[in-house]
C-alpha cells in the first residue's frame, strides 16, 4: 500500500467551547443525565450555523451472538426521561443483532461545540402503534424508499431498487398515499440507558469526561481521566 498523500498524523483541531470552556462537576446545571443531555441537545440545536449537520444523527453499535460488533449512523427520533428512540427494519443487521443481544451503545458527536455523549444500555421494541404513527407522519418519498428496500438484503443493482420505487410511486398516484403502509418488519427501538458519558474536548488533550452510571435507582457521578 502506498503512503497516503495526506499527512494524517499532523491533522489536529483546536477545541474551544467559548460558552463553557470546561466541564466541571461543581458547575453542572443538573445531576440528572437525561436533563443534561436535553440541555446539551437544545444548545447545539440553537446554533444557527449548523444547517449542514444532522444533530440527531447518532452512531449505534450492536453485537449479535457471533460477537462481531457493528456500527452505523441512525437518526434519533425521540428522547424522553426513560431513553432514546429510533426506527428501523427489524430484519436489518442491527435489528437481528438487537434481537439476539439487546445491549447497545450510542455515540453523539457535535464538533461545532466540541462535545460528544456516549449512552449505553438495553433496548426494547416500541409498541407497534407508535411505529405506525411515526410511519404515517413521514414524507411519502421516505415511506416509499423504506418500503422498497428490504434492508441489509443483497440486491442485483440499483435499478432493482429504482424499479421497486417506481412501482410503489405509481401505486400511490393511482390509489392514494395511504396505500404505502408500514411493513410488518419495520418498527422502533427504545434504548434505556444504564451509562452516560459527557465529553468535552480540550486542545491540550486533557479532555473533560463526566460519567453517570446507574446504581439501582440513583445515578453515580464520576470523572474519568482522558
Amino acid at each position: 500500500m502506498e503512503t497516503p498523500s495526506i499527512d494524517i498524523q499532523n491533522i489536529r483541531a483546536k477545541y474551544n467551547n467559548s460558552e463553557d470552556p470546561y466541564l466541571l462537576e461543581e458547575k453542572l446545571p443538573t445531576t440528572n443525565p437525561f436533563t443534561l443531555f436535553d440541555i446539551w441537545f437544545r444548545d447545539v440545536a440553537s446554533k444557527a450555523d449548523l444547517t449542514f449537520e444532522e444533530i440527531n444523527a447518532v452512531s449505534l453499535s450492536t453485537v449479535g451472538k457471533d460477537l462481531r460488533p457493528s456500527s452505523r449512523m441512525v437518526l434519533l427520533k425521540a428522547y424522553t426521561p426513560t431513553g432514546f428512540s429510533f426506527f428501523t427494519n427489524y430484519n436489518s443487521r442491527k435489528g437481528k443483532q438487537l434481537d439476539e443481544n439487546p445491549n447497545a451503545a450510542m455515540l453523539f458527536y457535535w464538533p461545532k461545540v466540541n462535545r460528544q455523549v456516549r449512552v449505553e444500555g438495553v433496548v426494547e421494541k416500541l409498541p407497534d402503534e407508535m411505529a405506525v404513527a411515526y410511519w404515517n407522519s413521514r414524507p411519502l418519498a421516505s415511506r416509499i424508499g423504506s418500503k422498497a428496500s428490504i434492508q441489509s438484503e443483497i440486491v442485483p443493482n440499483r435499478q432493482f431498487l429504482e424499479d421497486k420505487k417506481t412501482e410503489l410511486t405509481e401505486m400511490a398516484d393511482r390509489e392514494g398515499s395511504d396505500t404505502i403502509t408500514k411493513p410488518h418488519s419495520w418498527g422502533g427501538f427504545h434504548l434505556i440507558p444504564q451509562y452516560f458519558e459527557f465529553w468535552q474536548g480540550q486542545s491540550d488533550r486533557l479532555h473533560d469526561r463526566i460519567v453517570f452510571e446507574r446504581d439501582t435507582d440513583i445515578w453515580l457521578l464520576k470523572r474519568l481521566s482522558p
